[in-house]
């Protein structure tokens, strides 16, 4: 503990480029604080240095997906766990990530047209990839939520007949997997998140962030294309044989 206590900032940040995710949230930016060491920003801060160490000491431990059997889980449970998935992309990762662009100087010749393409790139990435997040909200899980209560005989036949005349699981998946490289422009931009041996410690930690997010992105495409698509197109064909068979009686 007195080794972190007395460790700059930088430093801090220099050895796991993960720390300064856990930093941000207790009000300290790496960037600014980088040449005092944590017992002077806690002091200086008001905050409690045992327990920054605490969260430092496990970076990203509190921050990541649980890692869950969703495969077993019903419908109605995947769909809540990618909704939180949304909610921490949206209010906590992406915003941490524009402040890291927006305050991005490169201070090395390597790195000045990537701050400068970053700067104009990001912004239009977020905006894309929050209206894609939302449309699949308001539209996809509606969807599925539906056909969820046909399934429980919890909705009106002539609305549920509309929604299947509307929407088909089939093309969701398309233009799903349409979207599924969302980041292959901040990719170019970057080289592949290539990092020279000079490279300044706030390019390590842009870099560092913006490929977990891609692997959450990852992980999260990989939930719905193989998990939740599955089992709502057999949840759909299973309503759509049920809502005929009751037709052809009536």
């Amino acid at each position: 503990m007195p080794v972190l206590k007395n460790t700059r900032i930088g430093d801090l940040v220099d050895q796991n480029n993960v720390r300064a995710y856990v930093l941000h949230y207790f009000g300290i930016r790496f960037y600014e604080y980088a040449e005092q060491t944590l017992e002077q920003v806690c002091a200086e801060k008001g905050l409690k240095v045992e327990q920054i160490i605490r969260e430092l000491e496990k970076p990203g431990e509190n921050f990541r997906e649980a890692d869950l059997p969703l495969v077993s889980y019903p419908i109605d449970l995947i769909i809540e766990y990618l909704k939180h998935a949304h909610f921490l992309f949206v209010k906590h990762k992406l915003p941490y990530i524009g402040r890291l662009v927006d305050s991005f100087q490169a201070q090395h010749a390597d790195y000045e047209q990537v701050a400068k393409d970053l700067k104009v790139l990001f912004p239009l990435f977020l905006e894309d990839f929050i209206h894609h997040i939302y449309e699949e909200e308001d539209t996809l899980f509606k969807y599925i939520g539906a056909l969820e209560r046909a399934q429980r005989n919890a909705i009106n036949p002539a609305r549920l007949f509309y929604q299947m005349e509307k929407h088909s699981l089939q093309r969701f998946a398309m233009e799903h997997e349409a979207h599924d490289d969302e980041m292959e422009g901040i990719r170019k931009i970057t080289n592949d998140y290539h990092l020279t041996p000079q490279a300044p410690l706030h390019v390590k930690v842009i870099y560092t962030e913006l490929q977990l997010f891609e692997k959450a992105l990852q992980t999260h495409a990989r939930i719905e294309n193989e998990i939740l698509f599955p089992k709502a197109m057999a949840l759909e064909n299973y309503v759509r044989t049920k809502f005929f068979e009751k037709a052809k009686f009536n």
